[in-house]
């Protein structure tokens, strides 16, 4: 075990602070508008497109703070963190109603107005991370004001949970593909993970209250009763729905071939586990009693190692039945990213090596088949015989929030599991 998580532990570190330190110190921040240019082509040119979506904005401005509190950067990252959050508020923040905007261009200018949820997570939570990085007082206020008006206006007081897509206004957009009707797994994922950061920001009892809620709707609504994995979407009064692409959308969402969307039975491997470490995170900073929750996440490991671990060519496929292999044996970036972390996790919690096999094969995919060891960053797609698909280093919606964040979050478990 120690040669093993010593080989690992290296590469992590040399990945971490050899190439990707180095590619997000030159890239990303828009010097001539200010906040974050993310189109990069597989060589880490800039492509040419400069449309600002809220979540790279928001993301790039947490993962910058983060890997600052990490001691990474040489103090530059919290200066990226800094003009980033300034173009946001100034840009982003809408004045009138609340809330952030969905996507601006590089100027600033708005161009969706919308308010969805998915955004408004990530208002909270990078705030609120810049605030514990910089303890500049304005990232606690805007995370606070986000959080405000989206428990005023996004909140349902009828059924529990929040809905996700809305106008400027908040009102509700439409149905169907627009959203308007729909509530999902990974909103409320993100706003337990948005919550909890809140909470360590504050220590408000209200905010661990709230959070605590939200982990409460997730196992009484979202978590499959029979498997203990994920459900994706729901209707408002939760009734389970087969998942739909939406017209507003984050992510490299992947068409499906049924026109009525992925099965019914169906979870994500990577939104489950990660869901577990960021539920064992959420438990450790609230100081709930981690006892309550081992079995849910076991189960949770257990279906992804038994169903989503490609065991011959490594990597973690993307979807598939909550009972059953794999049926979308794609392979993307972010679920990889998520799964080492989540394997290590599982590996301190249980201290059964299973969980470092299963770490090790999606370790050794993205060490060889991800990077882009000569650019610094990781390619987004693959088919299930590790070719290629897409080779962009950075998009509308992929920038360094997954990367960066898994890399620092390995060194630090691998690092612990090896006593240092």
């Amino acid at each position: 075990m120690k040669e093993r998580c010593e080989l690992f532990l290296k590469e992590v570190h040399d990945h971490l602070h050899n190439e990707m330190v180095p590619f997000w110190i030159s890239h990303g921040v828009d010097e001539q508008y200010g906040g974050f240019l993310t189109y990069f082509d597989k060589d880490g040119q800039p492509t040419g497109e400069t449309d600002k979506t809220v979540v790279c904005q928001l993301r790039c401005v947490f993962t910058f703070s983060s890997a600052h509190r990490a001691g990474l950067g040489d103090g530059q990252f919290l200066e990226f963190a800094r003009q980033g959050f300034d173009f946001l508020v100034e840009h982003f923040w809408d004045k009138e109603y609340g809330g952030w905007y969905w996507i601006c261009d590089r100027e600033g200018k708005v161009l969706n107005p919308s308010k969805l949820s998915y955004g408004q997570s990530f208002g909270v939570y990078a705030p609120a991370e810049y605030y514990l990085a910089s303890q500049d007082p304005r990232g606690l206020e805007y995370a606070l004001k986000t959080y405000e008006v989206f428990h005023t206006c996004a909140a349902d007081n009828g059924h529990g949970g929040y809905y996700e897509f809305l106008e400027r206004d908040w009102a509700k957009k439409k149905p169907g593909v627009y959203g308007g009707d729909r509530k999902s797994f990974d909103i409320h994922m993100h706003l337990m993970e948005a919550f909890t950061n809140l909470y360590a920001a504050t220590q408000n009892p209200r905010h661990k209250e709230k959070t605590c809620e939200v982990i409460d709707l997730i196992f009484d609504r979202i978590i499959h009763p029979d498997f203990g994995t994920g459900v994706a979407q729901f209707a408002l009064d939760w009734t389970p729905l087969r998942a739909i692409l939406f017209r507003d959308v984050w992510g490299a969402d992947r068409d499906v071939e049924e026109d009525e969307g992925r099965p019914l039975n169906n979870t994500s491997f990577g939104h489950n586990v990660e869901f577990a470490w960021l539920l064992k995170l959420s438990i450790d900073t609230l100081g709930l009693d981690l006892g309550r929750y081992m079995d849910a996440i076991r189960r949770i490991y257990d279906q992804c190692f038994q169903h989503g671990i490609d065991w011959e060519r490594g990597g973690v496929y993307c979807e598939g039945p909550h009972n059953g292999p794999a049926r979308e044996k794609n392979k993307e970036f972010w679920q990889q990213a998520e799964c080492l972390v989540g394997f290590l996790d599982a590996y301190l919690l249980f201290g059964d090596e299973r969980y470092l096999d299963a770490y090790e094969k999606v370790h050794r995919f993205v060490m060889d088949y991800v990077v882009n060891h000569g650019v610094g960053e990781w390619f987004p797609l693959f088919d299930e015989q590790n070719n290629r698909l897409w080779d962009y280093m950075g998009h509308a919606w992929k920038i360094n929030y997954h990367t960066v964040r898994s890399m620092i979050q390995c060194e630090a478990r691998l690092k612990l599991i090896l006593g240092q």
